[in-house]
């Protein structure tokens, strides 16, 4: 029986409601109301909320914290349906009374759920519904809800086997789903899946670093299904699980349009499963949004005026090369320039470019596929990454030909990248002539701007530091404080949200004698500093300074080596 604006809402609350949005509450899920509440009455949430509980003569908890002795109560699906959480309020005298934290005033069949699992008094309060949502994802597991436990699951005598084997296979879709769609609320950019003794591990990639994943206690009896589940997903054979096997799923909810690439390895224990989540509705960044000083800005941008030449960006696995390239892409585009990209795979889409995805098991790789857009008229090509020589040979030709060449490459430094193409084979004069710009990056974790506090400088600490970082020890007197994480609802208690990038921008044409006469990186790098270059070390102590990060995140993404 599906409830009544009437039933849902104070009578109060309800008069100032047209009959429209007094239908679209009594349909709408409980966590999604109080935002739908907060629309209607052109308020914020939280003076919704504290409407809302006025009219219901409830209190409002302002920071809810879980009553651990509770939890065991209440089974986990009823607790995600009906999104309550059993509260611990030290204000008040110990009692036998059960106090719980919702999002939305309890209605009767609640109630009475509710007492099928307890005879305690139910004490309720109303909460934030992200805060609550928080919560239960903490304390009860991503998709708990979904997993039923033994002793929720209907008997056999009333089942027959076929309906159990349905049910548990709708439990590992909505789990699957819960467990994606709350990688996307995290805004995590890989999961993986892996099998340990005893255990389902899953973990998150959030702003580069790995994240466990709060779970169900009963996750391992449902492993072998959630594998299949997502080799299905992918269009793997679920049947092989001694090789490797890749594949990819095309996802959709409501906010977001996933391509996301599936990895399948055997491990001593099952199959590991890797997810790359690529989200195609994503907010491109331009450069500013990727944390380049207005001089960065202005050097990158009169090189990517000139008509032919070779860009490069380069740096480790996720340090944000494929999104550098897209800003530059999407600033110099334009009707009368005819852009070909080749990507593996295509992370962003850039309106107007030409996009094409690399497909090595039909015989598809960059240089192939390199070979063949030169004949296609191109005005910008962008190479997704320089692998081998044939590819780098085509690259550094065609931007020798009038042609606008980007690509990336794995090299520590931006003088590095240099040494690296004529490792590959390619002639000095060649690379000497054909590099405009050489861009080396990384990305660090940024103080989350809602809780970052600040603290008093050590200063003996800071001057080993800066020695370590190959900077000057003098800069420490410059500096009284530096920013440090903190920790609050928004950063998930991290005291980080987001990333912002470093940057070491090389142009080597200054550089020209020493590269034909094929000297070492070492040589290279020391010459670029003589000539004003400014190093991945400055780059990120700068942004230490204007306190958008750490000194423990740049000497986590800065090797002592590679300074």
């Amino acid at each position: 029986m599906v409830a009544t604006a009437s039933d849902l809402l104070p009578a109060t609350l309800a008069a100032r409601l047209a009959a429209e949005q007094q239908q679209q509450l009594a349909g709408a899920p409980r966590a999604q109301r109080l935002a739908l509440l907060a629309r209607a009455l052109a308020l914020d949430e939280p003076a919704a909320l504290a409407e809302l509980a006025a009219a219901a003569g409830l209190d409002v908890v302002i920071a809810p914290v879980v009553a651990p002795a509770a939890l065991p109560l209440l089974p986990a699906r009823l607790v995600h349906d009906f999104q309550i959480v059993p509260l611990a309020l030290p204000d008040l005298p110990p009692g036998d009374d059960l106090h719980l934290a919702t999002v939305w005033p309890p209605e009767a069949h609640m109630v009475r759920w509710i007492a099928t699992f307890t005879p305690r008094c139910v004490r309720w309060h109303l909460a934030d519904p992200a805060r609550v949502r928080q919560l239960i994802v903490e304390n009860y597991g991503v998709g708990a809800g979904s997993l039923e436990d033994d002793d929720d699951a209907p008997e056999p005598s009333a089942t027959t086997a076929t309906e159990l084997d349905a049910d548990a296979d709708a439990a590992v879709v909505r789990f699957v789903t819960d467990i994606i769609g709350q990688a996307i609320a995290d805004g995590a950019t890989d999961i993986h899946f892996e099998p340990q003794e005893g255990a389902l591990r899953i973990r998150y990639r959030v702003d580069g670093l790995l994240v466990p994943v709060p779970v169900p206690d009963n996750l391992l009896r449902y492993q072998d299904a959630i594998i299949s589940r997502l080799k299905i997903m992918a269009r793997l054979n679920i049947s092989e699980k001694r090789l490797p096997q890749d594949g990819r799923i095309n996802f959709k909810s409501a906010d977001a349009a996933l391509d996301i690439r599936v990895s399948t390895i055997p491990t001593i224990y099952a199959e590991s499963v890797s997810l790359r989540l690529l989200n195609q509705r994503r907010e491109a960044f331009t450069m500013e949004r990727l944390g380049m000083t207005a001089d960065e800005q202005a050097q990158i941008s009169h090189v990517l005026d000139f008509p032919h030449g070779l860009v490069l960006v380069t740096g480790p696995t996720g340090s944000g090369k494929s999104t550098s390239l897209n800003a530059f892409l999407r600033q110099i585009n334009a009707p009368e320039l005819r852009i070909i990209t080749i990507e593996d795979p295509i992370e962003y889409e850039v309106p107007g470019a030409n996009q094409m995805q690399i497909r090595p098991e039909i015989g598809l790789s960059f240089a192939d596929a390199l070979r063949h857009i030169l004949r296609q008229d191109p005005d910008v090509i962008m190479v997704g990454e320089i692998r081998d020589r044939e590819t780098a040979d085509i690259a550094i030709r065609a931007s020798l030909t009038g042609h606008l060449v980007f690509s990336t490459l794995h090299t520590n430094d931006a003088p590095g990248a240099i040494t690296r193409l004529i490792d590959m084979g390619i002639e000095p004069f060649l690379v000497a002539s054909a590099v405009e710009l050489v861009i080396a990056q990384r990305l660090v974790r940024r103080l989350c701007p809602d809780c970052a506090g600040r603290t008093a400088v050590n200063a003996a600490s800071l001057r080993d530091t800066l020695e370590a970082l190959g900077l000057d020890p003098a800069k420490v007197g410059t500096v009284r404080e530096l920013g440090v994480p903190t920790g609050c609802q928004r950063c998930r208690g991290t005291g980080f949200r987001g990333r912002v990038g470093l940057f070491e921008i090389l142009p080597p044409k200054p550089l020209h004698n020493l590269i034909v006469q094929r000297e070492s990186t070492r040589t290279l790098a020391q010459a670029a500093r003589e000539h004003g270059i400014r190093t991945l070390q400055q780059s990120g102590w700068d942004q230490v300074r204007a306190g958008l990060t750490t000194l423990d995140e740049l000497l986590r993404v800065i090797t002592i080596s590679e300074s």
